[in-house]
């Protein structure tokens, strides 16, 4: 992205701030990528950026070096698949919910899916509400990954899980990741970003900047 502004409501009803002021950006593929900075920042609405979810007021945000703006919304979520903090089943069966994604594809599929997410196959036939937090949020991983895009956007996706299940999430976006997927991953939380980050962009104060693998010890200290 290039010269990205966006402008937001102030919470005291004055005039708009700039969420987002004059935001250059790049996303190296693969790996992932982390958008590190305190709550309110901006990484949520960067990370909607790249999916056109949100639009700039300013700017151009490109994708394999195409403007968004020129790409079929549809298309390009095939291809940026987003996970999000809370995650969102549809009614029915585990099986029910892969199917919204991909209608035409079969439980050989849709067993692989969940082996790569660490699920047991046998999740297929459950209601996905009687699912666990862990569980669930995997679940929504794999619902992502049935269409097999090569971009996946996590927006502070073990911020509401347990030390366990958020550890099994990582591993398993740490896996994909190592398979050549490209992951743009959202935390507030300095030690995760220790554990899964290959880079990290810190977005603080409407700004974007690189952070080293030096600096990952001071992001520690700062949790």
């Amino acid at each position: 992205m290039r010269g990205v502004t966006v402008h937001r409501p102030a919470p005291d009803g004055g005039p708009p701030r700039a969420v987002l002021d004059a935001v250059d950006a790049d996303v190296p593929v693969p790996g992932t990528t982390v958008l590190w900075g305190p709550s309110g920042a901006g990484k949520t609405t960067l990370l909607r950026l790249l999916d056109r979810l949100d639009v700039p007021d300013e700017g151009v945000v490109r994708y394999r070096g195409t403007p968004l703006d020129d790409l079929d919304p549809l298309a390009l979520r095939r291809e940026v698949g987003m996970v999000f903090q809370r995650p969102t089943p549809f009614a029915g069966t585990v099986r029910d919910n892969l199917r919204v994604a991909a209608p035409d594809a079969g439980d050989d599929r849709f067993t692989d899916l969940l082996t790569r997410v660490s699920l047991p196959t046998d999740v297929l036939d459950r209601d996905a509400d009687t699912l666990s937090g862990g569980e669930l949020q995997r679940m929504c991983l794999a619902r992502t990954l049935v269409v097999e895009p090569r971009v996946l956007l996590l927006d502070e996706p073990t911020s509401a899980l347990d030390a366990e299940p958020t550890r099994t999430f990582e591993r398993t976006v740490a896996d994909l990741a190592a398979a050549g997927l490209t992951v743009v991953w959202v935390s507030h939380d300095a030690a995760q970003v220790r554990r899964v980050a290959d880079r990290v962009l810190e977005v603080a104060e409407g700004r974007v900047r690189p952070r080293g693998a030096q600096d990952l010890e001071e992001l520690e200290d700062q949790a």
